[in-house]
């Protein structure tokens, strides 16, 4: 790849290239920057943020930003639309799960992960082929500790983490020492990459205002953003928040199986399996939502989905995350379902051992609650997010799967 400092637009155009090339052309293996299988915003920026600066800092590799997502759940991704805007781009420049090679060995790639440390899923093969690392959630050891680089630490935003780690990089673009073009174009060009940065910073840390979330790194890395690298006075970073979280926020087109797997991951311990769905919308807009799309009672209904989604994902535990809003104060609702009776086992374990630690309170007066089987509670703890939950819920797998 040239060291000049192109738009966003052409270093995905010559991803994509990279991508279709003959095995036989390569003269180095495919490098891969890839986020984690939720694809939510941060997972979805950073993996091209990251890709495009290391593709500048190693002129002779092109690493290859991977949406870890098939092209047809882009567009449950409404949230893309304006942060896309802001480089000219559209969805249908990323690159994704269905568009790699149907024939790829482990041995012709690379692979860096950003926003996760373990790959899950039908990348699961690559592992052994994982050469970096810059993640912030709970470590779980699978990253080799020479990997370059390997940052796993707990922010705000992974982004924060990219733009923390590869500041200097940022720095050198800016100062036009990587590129032959002009001034113009690489403040453009730049601008308009902070600007895809900036997005998911901002709505983790909820316009950084999040005292529990946001960390040093998150709040050095927005100010490097924006003070550094911007170069448009028309920017109102207030207004670019507001119309990225009411992208987020608007699920009103989206089936209540497009709501279940728009945010969703999985894992497995122990032999028992769990997915965990996260929304922007709580457990009223879900219960109004299933009314209103069937003839039954909103509860029957909302449980008729859930436990239909279960069976498609083939989980013995599904949990259902959501993040709201109303009247202007922040809360968090959690439902977990065990749906075997291994599930079940695991469930009844979390029950015991973290409703105290997370602060759980029943919600709704147990509307949607089945003793020993299905809990749904308003969470008070707000500062544990699927990041600090799914942990937790794994240890119980663990302790089932031990006394089946």
């Amino acid at each position: 790849m040239s060291t000049e400092t192109i738009s966003l637009k052409a270093f995905l155009g010559a991803a994509k290239q990279a991508l279709t090339a003959l095995p036989a052309r390569r003269s180095l293996p495919l490098t891969f920057i890839v986020g984690n299988e939720s694809a939510d915003l941060d997972s979805l920026c950073s993996a091209v943020v990251l890709a495009y600066l290391r593709s500048h800092i190693e002129p002779r590799r092109l690493h290859i930003p991977l949406s870890n997502l098939p092209r047809e759940d882009l567009d449950l991704r409404i949230e893309l639309g304006p942060v896309l805007a802001k480089a000219d781009l559209e969805t249908s420049d990323l690159i994704t799960l269905s568009d790699l090679p149907q024939i790829m060995e482990p041995k012709d790639t690379e692979w860096v992960l950003v926003d996760h440390n373990a790959l899950t899923g039908d990348l699961r093969k690559y592992e052994s082929r994982v050469v970096g690392c810059i993640d912030h959630h709970v470590d779980e050891g699978t990253v080799n500790t020479q990997a370059a680089p390997r940052v796993i630490e707990t922010c705000g935003s992974c982004m924060s983490l990219v733009v923390d780690t590869y500041a200097d990089a940022w720095r050198g673009l800016a100062s036009g020492e990587q590129s032959t073009i002009t001034t113009q174009h690489i403040s453009q060009n730049l601008t308009q990459l902070a600007q895809v940065a900036l997005a998911p910073i901002l709505i983790d840390t909820i316009n950084l205002t999040a005292t529990a979330k946001v960390r040093p790194k998150d709040s050095r890395a927005a100010k490097l953003l924006e003070t550094e690298l911007m170069n448009d006075p028309n920017f109102d970073q207030q207004a670019y928040y507001d119309a990225v979280t009411a992208a987020k926020e608007d699920l009103s087109k989206l089936t209540l199986r497009d709501i279940l797997r728009k945010d969703y991951k999985e894992w497995e311990n122990s032999g028992i399996k769990l997915g965990i769905s996260c929304a922007v919308q709580n457990f009223d807009f879900f219960l109004e939502k299933a009314a209103s799309t069937s003839s039954g009672s909103g509860p029957d209904v909302l449980l008729r989905e859930v436990h239909a989604w279960a069976q498609e994902q083939a989980l013995d535990v599904v949990s259902i995350m959501t993040t709201s809003n109303p009247a202007g104060e922040f809360q968090r609702h959690l439902l977990v379902w065990g749906v075997t009776g291994a599930g079940r086992k695991a469930v009844q374990r979390f029950n015991e051992d973290t409703t105290d630690k997370l602060t759980l309170a029943q919600w709704n007066n147990g509307i949607l609650d089945e003793q020993g089987v299905r809990y749904a509670w308003r969470q008070l703890a707000l500062d544990s997010s699927r990041k600090q939950v799914a942990p937790l819920l794994r240890d119980a797998m663990k302790w089932a799967g031990s006394n089946l």
